[in-house]
């Protein structure tokens, strides 16, 4: 790990953690480098990370201040914060359940976009892993068909922005694990599963939002 990458996570951490709190001032670059050991070029870079992330204001001649990330931050903050290992168990209740409600939200209306938008192919790519869900014996075979067909229906909603919201979710392990047993109450019912592929082969947008809001917020804590 680069210096600069190692002075970004101390502070991100520190920030996160509430130990530097919103509005707080950071030492100047000078001060940090001499308490960091660090050249100023890193700690620049460090800074200018944290900024891009929305977690600090910089002001050139005033103060770097640290900003209320609930306000300034963006989805990767919900991973930095899976990845605190202090972290308080109440919060990763509340990111567990952020991350959940965020996946069923984006997930009821992709259906319905994909109801509107998909073509032939991935309507009947929707069906098939349908069908294989049913099929399927093993619970994690079962899992990979489900998780194959929802990848396909966020694609054929064709929004970049669910799209690259679903892929921070999916890097997001110690956030969010889907795992068979996790996800296990929308497996247990492939007839669910099976409705959901029909109204989107049939082009049934707002059917379709209903069955994946009724069929994934069987996962909501």
């Amino acid at each position: 790990m680069l210096l600069s990458d190692r002075i970004h996570e101390r502070l991100r951490t520190e920030i996160l953690s509430g130990a530097l709190p919103p509005g707080a001032a950071l030492p100047s670059e000078r001060r940090l480098s001499e308490q960091l050991g660090a050249s100023r070029h890193a700690v620049r870079e460090a800074l200018k990370r944290l900024q891009e992330s929305g977690l600090i204001s910089i002001s050139h001649g005033g103060a770097t201040r640290v900003r209320d990330w609930r306000r300034g931050g963006g989805l990767d903050l919900l991973l930095a914060l899976g990845a605190q290992l202090d972290a308080p168990p109440e919060l990763e209740l509340e990111l567990e359940r952020a991350a959940l409600e965020l996946r069923a939200c984006i997930g009821a209306d992709a259906a319905r976009r994909c109801a509107e938008r998909a073509d032939p192919a991935a309507r009947a790519e929707i069906a098939a892993r349908a069908e294989a869900v049913a099929a399927a014996r093993d619970p994690n075979e079962r899992n990979s068909h489900y998780e194959r067909l929802w990848e396909t229906v966020i694609d054929a909603a064709d929004n970049l922005g669910y799209r690259l919201a679903l892929n921070t979710l999916m890097a997001g392990q110690h956030v969010l694990v889907l795992d068979a047993e996790r996800v296990g109450a929308e497996l247990s019912d492939p007839d669910a599963i099976r409705a959901l592929a029909g109204a989107i082969a049939s082009r049934e947008p707002e059917r379709a939002r209903a069955l994946a809001v009724e069929l994934l917020e069987r996962s909501l804590p």
